[in-house]
Order: structure tokens, then C-alpha cells, then sequence
């Protein structure tokens, strides 16, 4: 389990080695443990020991779910899949979104996943265009701001039903991101 591309970064945050979060895992009988119940309990290890916690929590509930075959990369712990694609750009994030919105209504492989109503909402922290894909999983494209200005282009597609549609919907995502940026 080596591989698994999240381990090295809990190590370094938490600064403990895998053979240590794996004899914790142990000692808390986390294999007849669920998802929340799991990350409940690391939680309550970490608070206050280093920043976000919570996410950390997570990331280490996924990884020992991962370790112990409970699910594969991609996997939700409902058992759907999500996928994500991401792009950095030369735009701010509210003429990024402008953009994306417009390239969204006019681009035939967009307008051929979507069958849900579309919505846009933001902070100043992000801007999201939400929908439903015809599948019924959902869809988030976010402009979200880099500290030099402008902003990273994310679309995340959640509650795929199978490891083969997650990873056809990334290769769809990843194409239309390319043909998205061209077109800037």
C-alpha cells in the first residue's frame, strides 16, 4: 500500500509513519468500524494536535479503507465514485466563471451531460456553477482565486455508479477543460 499517493502527505502532517496510523487503526478495531465512526475517532486523536484536523481525519479514514480493500481510489464511502479535473488560468475568478457559463451553454458535450437545472453561487472565496447529470449524479464546476489573482477551474462529478463511469466521465471532463481553455 506503499503506493498510495496519500500516505506520504499524512505522514509529513501528522507526523507519524503509516506502520503507526495502521497500529492505531489496530487498537481502535477500525475494520468493523464505519467510514464516520473511523473518522470520528481520528478526529478525537488529532483535535488540537495539528492544523484541519478534520481533514486529515478524512483523508486518513480514506486511506486506511483503501489499505484494508474497503474501497478503490475514486470510491465514495457510499460506494458511488466521484472524479475531478482542474486547470490553472490567467483569469480572475468571477471573469473565469463569466466564461465557463457561457462556454457551458454553447459546448455540445456540456450540454449533453447536463439534465438538471443550472445554478451559480459564490463567495469571495469561490464561485460555483452546480447541475444534475442525466445519470443523476451531481456536478460542481468551481473558479476558485490563486494568491496571485487568478484562478483555478474545477469540475467535480459526484455519485458515479460505477469505477468504469468515474473514470470515462474524467476523460470526458479533462477534453472538455482542454477545448475550454482553448477557447480563452
Amino acid at each position: 500500500m506503499s503506493d498510495n499517493a496519500r500516505i506520504k502527505p499524512i505522514e509529513r502532517a501528522t507526523q507519524r509513519t503509516w506502520e503507526d496510523w495502521l497500529k492505531f487503526m489496530d487498537s481502535i478495531d477500525a475494520k468493523n468500524l464505519s467510514h464516520y465512526e473511523i473518522a470520528t475517532k481520528l478526529l478525537e486523536e488529532l483535535d488540537g494536535k495539528i492544523d484541519n484536523a478534520g481533514w486529515w481525519a478524512q483523508s486518513i479514514t480514506v486511506a486506511y479503507e483503501q489499505y484494508i480493500d474497503r474501497r478503490i481510489p475514486g470510491q465514495r464511502s457510499d460506494g458511488t465514485f466521484q472524479t475531478s479535473a482542474s486547470k490553472a488560468t490567467k483569469l480572475g475568478m468571477q471573469a473565469l466563471m463569466d466564461k465557463w457559463v457561457d462556454f457551458a451553454a454553447a459546448d455540445q458535450d456540456v450540454t449533453t451531460i447536463v439534465a438538471g437545472e443550472i445554478r451559480v453561487s459564490g463567495t469571495e472565496k469561490r464561485i460555483t456553477w452546480r447541475t444534475k447529470a442525466h445519470d443523476g449524479s451531481d456536478i460542481r464546476v468551481t473558479s476558485e482565486p490563486k494568491k496571485n489573482g487568478t484562478a483555478s477551474i474545477i469540475v467535480d462529478q459526484i455519485g458515479l455508479q460505477t469505477h468504469e463511469l468515474n473514470l470515462e466521465a474524467k476523460s470526458k471532463w479533462a477534453a472538455i477543460l482542454e477545448r475550454f481553455l482553448e477557447n480563452l
